[in-house]
């Protein structure tokens, strides 16, 4: 072959592998990923993110070999939840996983009736109108729940034994968030089984934080339970920080809020819920029908302590609550 002939052909060979490449990525199935909050920080990492698509991965689907993942970021704006889902359905996708509140995936659900859905979220998915049974969900819905909101009254029994004889403790809730009644109705039974006074305050954009922990202090709050809210996790540096300069024991849904400096937590994890998720979209994607998938509830729940920020706080941790945490971060 000569080597004019030699270059022609290569250089066609190298112009058609991109569009092999562009071919392959056509056929390949579509996860449309619907959430209410907002991607990670440009250069950022998401553990929710990474523990989803280890789910997916270990069903055999790598993102950009295998699937394609598209991503729709609602961005703490749930009106435009409506808009990100029809445009999922009009692509269309293979399967929509719902994640962040109920909001999600109850949009995706009056979206389409055919598209298989998952969601992970921390609510009942019965009592919110999204399976009929969590053994048999039937129709095109299933997933996994954190059961953060039912787990309140819980955390309110901690937050009395990490600050003893505490006269008010504050609940911070968002008043927009579908699990706001859920939340408020486990406190206040648990606050009258307990005898211990309340006082909610609320928040439902960043920009209200600081008013609401002024409210806080003027009702002589000396604790604080924050509720389950996707912009409350997404803003918990925020949070952190007003507790810390206000000197308010905390007690939060989430280990990341104690990773990063809060006082404890108790809850599911996350990231185990999330990952289970991604393990049904998988199977979902190999033929597996979402009504025989039955809800992944939690089996594990974990309290965890910062015990420099218990410091900081002049809180002295009663050893039995330290060697019933499940971490201890010094």
């Amino acid at each position: 072959m000569k080597r004019r002939e030699f270059i022609t052909l290569l250089g066609g060979a190298a112009a058609a592998w991109p569009m092999a490449a562009q071919a392959q990525r056509a056929t390949m199935p579509v996860i449309g990923f619907l959430a209410s909050g907002s991607p990670p920080l440009e250069g950022g990492s998401d553990h929710n993110l990474a523990a989803f698509r280890t789910g997916v991965e270990e069903v055999g689907f790598v993102e950009g070999k295998d699937v394609v993942i598209d991503y729709k970021w609602a961005r703490g704006q749930f009106d435009r939840l409506p808009t990100l889902a029809s445009e999922l359905v009009a692509r269309p996708v293979n399967v929509i996983f719902a994640f962040g509140t109920p909001i999600p995936a109850r949009v995706a659900k009056a979206a389409t009736t055919t598209i298989p859905i998952v969601f992970a979220y921390g609510g009942d998915p019965v009592a919110d109108g999204l399976v009929t049974s969590l053994n048999r969900p039937g129709g095109n819905v299933t997933g996994a729940t954190f059961i953060t909101a039912a787990l309140a009254a819980k955390r309110l029994e901690l937050l009395r034994e990490l600050v003893p004889n505490v006269d008010t403790i504050g609940v911070l809730v968002n008043p927009k968030n579908q699990l706001a009644d859920t939340q408020l109705r486990d406190v206040d039974a648990a606050s009258r089984s307990l005898g211990q006074p309340v006082y909610i305050a609320y928040a439902s954009s960043e920009n209200e934080f600081g008013a609401a922990f002024a409210a806080l202090v003027r009702q002589g709050v000396r604790a604080l339970l924050l509720g389950t809210d996707t912009i409350f996790f997404n803003r918990r540096d925020q949070l952190i920080a007003l507790a810390a300069s206000h000197r308010i024991p905390a007690i939060y849904t989430f280990r990341e809020y104690v990773q990063d400096g809060g006082l404890a937590s108790y809850g599911a994890i996350q990231t185990e819920t999330i990952r289970q998720a991604g393990i049904y979209v998988g199977r979902i994607l190999k033929g597996a029908s979402p009504g025989d998938l039955p809800v992944v509830q939690p089996t594990k729940f974990e309290l965890v302590i910062n015990l420099k920020t218990a410091k900081s706080l002049g809180l002295d941790i009663p050893p039995m609550l330290l060697a019933r945490a499940d971490e201890v971060i010094e």
